[in-house]
């Protein structure tokens, strides 16, 4: 999955979070928002571009 695709959900559940006042839901929010996180990092670290020389 491309990291745009990633960005903008952990952007959205943000948004999400900012407003909820259910503290399930905010629960909910949280997990999702740390999953997508650690999707962002793992997709980031496998498609790392090598260092120019």
């Amino acid at each position: 999955m491309p990291d745009f695709v990633l960005q903008a959900n952990i952007s959205h559940y943000k948004e999400m979070l900012a407003k909820e006042t259910d503290p399930e839901k905010i629960a909910m929010l949280r997990k999702l928002l740390a999953e997508e996180e650690a999707k962002l990092a793992a997709w980031q670290a496998s498609n790392r571009k090598p260092p120019r020389k």
